[in-house]
């Protein structure tokens, strides 16, 4: 199985996300063509949720409309398992309308949503001998989970120049593939310094723009900087902005020195500033 270096993220497809977004879900015409601007640049892979959404069954409609499907490598992910309920029934029927809203045969990966699901990765597995699935992975949010990278060979996680609680993983992983994503940290790394709600982060974002090169590509080429066997996974709301992304992709990883420049710019910062999921508690 082979995953392009970038991964378009398709949740903007379902839902209203971001801290930046202003814009709310793109049209479906607009999706046919961001999905066209990516499959030009040789994006071949795309991220979804059960979760994000109507995001899986847009994805599957603007595929089947264009024509293309069979020339992208899908990744999505089963949603939080109730405390009550039988895991492999659950998953399973996640899993089967996963398909159908997708409109494929098969599902080239589907990860777990809650990284405190992996303990129910058997079955998930299960479902690659039935034809359902071709492989099974986890996405992983906090450092208290951490260790779970080192049982799953496919793992989805958040890396990007303030947040460095997952370096070494992606470094030493060597088997399977890892999906980096937050690389803008939701917009925050480029939003107006002005709107940017939490003031902490202000000193380190000054620290890195003094290095001269835009955020925007500081953010990308930094990532791209991480050896193979990685993809960074990018949502856009435009085809423009694709295009852009692009743009700066092909300018490769960051030259060796700022490298060391950037990664030693921000310490490790404590998740209430770096993890999405806990802003809304702060």
């Amino acid at each position: 199985m082979k995953f392009s270096r970038l991964l378009l993220g398709t949740v903007q497809f379902g839902l209203n996300y971001g801290i930046a977004n202003t814009q709310g879900k793109p049209s479906f015409d607009r999706v046919k063509a961001i999905l066209k601007t990516a499959l030009d640049n040789g994006i071949t892979s795309l991220d979804t949720a059960a979760a994000y959404g109507d995001s899986e069954e847009v994805l599957g409609k603007a595929l089947a409309e264009l024509g293309i499907a069979d020339r992208m490598t899908v990744v999505s992910k089963v949603p939080p398992l109730p405390e009550k309920c039988d895991p492999l029934e659950f998953i399973t029927t996640s899993v089967t309308n996963s398909l159908k809203r997708l409109r494929l045969p098969v599902i080239p990966l589907i990860l777990f949503h809650n990284e405190l699901d992996w303990r129910c990765h058997e079955e998930l597995s299960s479902l690659i001998a039935k034809g359902m699935i071709e492989a099974a992975g986890v996405s992983l949010d906090s450092l208290e989970c951490a260790a779970t990278a080192d049982e799953s060979p496919f793992v989805q996680l958040p890396c990007n120049v303030f947040d460095h609680r997952f370096d070494d993983k992606i470094k030493n992983h060597t088997a399977g593939h890892i999906f980096i994503r937050s690389v803008y940290l939701q917009g925050l790394a480029v939003m107006p310094k002005e709107k940017i709600p939490f003031p902490e982060l202000l000193t380190y974002r000054e620290k890195l723009e003094s290095f001269g090169m835009p955020m925007q590509e500081l953010c990308m080429r930094y990532l791209l900087s991480f050896p193979g066997g990685v993809s960074v996974l990018t949502g856009v709301d435009t085809p423009e902005q694709l295009q852009e992304n692009c743009r700066m992709a092909a300018l490769g990883p960051l030259p060796a020195d700022l490298l060391k420049q950037v990664s030693e710019a921000v310490p490790l910062l404590p998740e209430r500033l770096i993890r999405p999921k806990l802003w809304n508690r702060n």
